[in-house]
């Protein structure tokens, strides 16, 4: 392996930042995964995975190795008549494995349609919607472990899977890298509808499975803007999960605000409403700005450096917390570093 110096990543994120890879590679096969780590572990370097860049912000100069992880492919290992085993390359695209599952009889990742990024992100952020997480499908996780310099499988209850985050969004989880997925899919047309936006969607239809994916994209691209068109990562930050306590005395002073009980001790806010209240839908920050459809979106107006951004953001939080004492979190990941060497 022989990777690229003073690569320009601005074609590997999808908010068009302009920034610059120390070193750079890409990686089509488990293989050659395993391959780029030997060569940064001989040559010194870190090493900083990417799939299709829908889930980071780049900060201008990205130091050691950053690998684009591109190995596709999907493989079926057990079949009966309910249910099928599957293992697809982390460099698969997720909506089009989504639309191949359910063009194939295979549901339960209908839900989860048009989000952007690739299947081996997909367990980094347990990526979720109308009412589904990944997690309810993963059989087993493969990576590849630096610290060892060989592969394994990790089971569910290995990673660690939470709201929004993973084993590997943690110190202990950084050694992994996604290879492949498994995922276990269903032969019968169960669906999950319990969204009232979902509901509104489907109307007087069947509530079948190619319905319910129809209904998501139609959703998604009403709500969202199209990162090929408005720059954007998605969703900025997090919908906060605060006590049961903290919920209550949050409605004694916004009786409006929407709350989704998670358990009898927690409970999930909506970071978009609280935004709204707070008027940030369409400001704007040095050409970054919060898209006038979704107000967990940033999307780029000129911007072309993360700090514009990260400013944005931080006056977000930062009004968020004032007023409802509530600490957003970002829900990309943040690679590199202002300092060029």
């Amino acid at each position: 392996m022989i990777p690229q110096q003073q690569h320009s990543l601005r074609g590997f994120n999808t908010l068009c930042l302009d920034a610059t890879a120390e070193f750079f590679a890409r990686a089509q096969t488990a293989s050659e995964v395993m391959d780029a780590f030997r060569w940064a572990a001989d040559a010194g370097h870190s090493v900083v995975p990417i799939g299709e860049g829908s889930n980071v912000v780049c900060r201008p100069w990205v130091p050691g190795l950053v690998l684009a992880i591109q190995n596709h492919g999907i493989s079926l290992l057990a079949d009966n008549e309910h249910d099928v085993l599957i293992r697809v390359g982390a460099g698969e695209n997720w909506h089009r494995l989504v639309h191949w599952s359910v063009t194939n009889g295979l549901y339960g990742l209908e839900n989860l349609a048009l989000i952007p990024g690739t299947v081996g992100a997909a367990p980094v952020q347990n990526i979720g919607a109308y009412g589904i997480e990944i997690a309810a499908m993963i059989e087993c996780v493969h990576v590849y472990c630096r610290e060892t310099q060989a592969p394994l499988a990790l089971r569910p209850e290995d990673c660690q899977f939470g709201y929004r985050t993973s084993v590997f969004k943690s110190e202990a989880g950084a050694q992994y890298i996604i290879t492949a997925v498994d995922f276990r899919l269903h032969r019968d047309a169960a669906v999950s509808v319990g969204y009232p936006a979902l509901q509104h969607a489907l109307k007087d239809q069947s509530a079948t499975p190619e319905a319910v994916m129809n209904a998501v994209i139609g959703i998604r691209q009403q709500r969202l803007p199209d990162p090929a068109t408005d720059p954007n990562v998605g969703s900025f930050f997090k919908n906060p999960v605060v006590s049961r306590a903290k919920a209550l005395e949050l409605l004694h002073v916004a009786p409006e605000m929407p709350q989704y009980p998670i358990d009898d001790d927690n409970t999930k806010l909506s970071a978009a409403w609280m935004i709204d209240q707070l008027q940030w839908r369409g400001r704007s920050h040095q050409g970054a700005a919060v898209s006038d459809r979704h107000a967990l979106v940033l999307i780029g107006r000129g911007a072309t450096d993360a700090s514009a951004f990260l400013e944005l953001a931080d006056q977000i939080a930062g009004s968020v917390a004032d007023e409802f004492g509530v600490n957003l979190v970002m829900e990309p990941r943040i690679i590199g570093t202002d300092r060029i060497h």
